[in-house]
């Protein structure tokens, strides 16, 4: 799915905001789902949301992603050598990912915020602080 057909999911259906506005920051986990409901529902999509056909395009996303990165070697925080134009098509490719893996645990039935603060806590005991403070091998 392209740019604007996301930006038109995004903000429902007909005004485009530019990017960065306001409401941005504001946006939750709930919101993306609905509009992604309300997106693929208008178009008769939800017979191709499968949740192999959404992990597959996530995949093929993912790719895109990773495209943008490739030949680059490592890549300061805050990317301070990319240029814009390079910075928002990093957004688009993020956004992506993001709004497929929304759309993919909303299909399943997995609630993925509650998912992520679960894995959180998870993780928190397996690699406890004292352990794994400054140190990017696995604790176990």
């Amino acid at each position: 799915m392209d740019a604007d057909s996301w930006s038109c999911a995004m903000n429902g259906g007909g005004r485009k905001d530019p990017p960065g506005a306001a409401d941005a920051a504001l946006v939750s986990l709930q919101d993306l789902r609905s509009k992604l409901q309300e997106f693929a529902r208008v178009r008769d999509w939800d017979q191709f949301h499968s949740p192999r056909n959404l992990l597959l395009a996530l995949v093929g996303e993912v790719g895109e992603l990773s495209e943008i990165f490739q030949w680059k070697g490592e890549v300061q925080r805050g990317l301070p050598d990319w240029n814009a134009a390079e910075k928002e098509h990093l957004g688009e490719e993020l956004s992506d990912v993001l709004l497929y893996l929304v759309r993919l645990a909303d299909v399943c039935g997995v609630d993925l915020g509650q998912a992520a603060l679960s894995k959180l806590k998870k993780n928190a005991v397996k690699y406890p602080v004292e352990k794994c403070k400054s140190q990017s091998t696995n604790a176990q």
